[in-house]
């Protein structure tokens, strides 16, 4: 199990790495407009992903 967790955990990393390194101008972008918006729409984007992630894992494992 602790294979696994950190085999996820180094392909987030690499996920999380591809836009800065591909793009750094629209990365940067991104970050400026998410600061932009309101706590209620960020804890919706956090809850929609975790909703996702949870799906996700359901339908693989």
């Amino acid at each position: 199990m602790v294979t696994t967790l950190l085999t996820a955990f180094a392909l987030m990393l690499v996920f999380e790495g591809l836009l800065p390194f591909v793009a750094p101008r629209a990365w940067r972008d991104a970050f400026r407009r998410l600061t932009e918006l309101a706590d209620g729409q960020i804890r919706f984007i956090g809850l929609s992903s975790i909703i996702a992630g949870l799906i996700l894992l359901l339908i693989f494992t």
